[in-house]
């Protein structure tokens, strides 16, 4: 089992709508927050140990976890609360990393726990289908120390097919299919925090952009499902999805939803911010 850091601490400032109330992972998909159901990828896949690197309203995070089960155990530290549930099958350390830290600085600050092995690392507002078991497999198949998972940009918008000024068709969707981008869903092995500086770097810069010259930096290439959450628009595509129950990142999503209540006692976040 692999420790997985969810990055947690941006302001969201694309979705204010929803984030001048609550942090971007806690906006709700199906009335559980992203954030949830994003580990709830990993956690099919066995992987329950997360670190979520707070920032931007992290006591709603850490406040939300702390109540997620009843007799929930509260192991408060400075700047932290490691929350175990009754079960004691998924530990979630809340971890304050800065209100301004960015992606690369904020791993960087949850160092003492992660130098041990191999480590996973992804965004809090991006849901995907990935094999988890596979992209493991990729990682350790080829030996260097970092791998990022690929994937297909998700049209924002329709395309005009047209030959010369014509228009002989309007494509709903345009998925950029030639162009792979940074999906999230790291494997690091614990030698890349030495590739990172302090509370100002960012981890999609110079870090990735070094290991790569140095061909230490693979791709595991997803094909399938991938959405971000970055606009009021995505998150609407999101919980449509979810309603209409062709939710991808979950087999069955009104299953997962009541898997989620009843193993795990996850409740709507508005219930506890009130």
């Amino acid at each position: 089992m692999s420790k997985v850091v969810i990055l947690a601490g941006g302001r969201g400032t694309r979705l204010a709508e929803e984030t001048t109330l609550r942090p971007k992972p806690m906006v709700e998909i199906g009335g559980v927050p992203i954030l949830a159901h994003i580990m709830a990828t990993y956690a099919q896949f066995g992987h329950h140990d997360f670190l979520v690197a707070c920032g931007y309203m992290g006591d709603f995070i850490a406040n939300y976890f702390a109540q997620w089960q009843a007799g929930a155990i509260l192991q408060p530290e400075r700047n932290s609360a490691t929350i175990r549930s009754i079960q004691n099958v998924w530990s979630v350390g809340c971890i304050d990393t800065g209100l301004d830290s960015l992606t690369g600085g904020r791993v960087l600050r949850l160092r003492e726990y992660l130098q041990d092995d191999a480590f996973m690392v992804t965004y809090g507002d991006g849901v995907c289908d990935i094999d988890i078991d596979q992209l493991l497999d990729f990682h350790k198949s080829h030996g260097r120390l970092a791998t990022v998972t690929a994937v297909r940009p998700p049209a924002r918008w329709g395309a005009l097919v047209m030959e010369g000024d014509e228009v002989r068709a309007f494509a709903e969707k345009c998925a950029g299919m030639e162009n792979w981008i940074n999906g999230g869903y790291f494997v690091f092995e614990p030698e890349i925090l030495d590739y990172l500086t302090d509370d100002s770097t960012i981890l999609e810069r110079e870090p990735l952009e070094k290991l790569a010259k140095q061909g230490q930096l693979m791709a595991y290439k997803h094909p399938n499902f991938w959405q971000p959450m970055d606009t009021i628009h995505e998150r609407d595509v999101l919980r449509k999805a979810w309603d209409s129950n062709t939710a991808a990142w979950a087999t069955d999503a009104h299953e997962f939803t009541k898997w989620a209540i009843n193993s795990y006692g996850i409740t709507p976040a508005r219930k506890q911010a009130a």
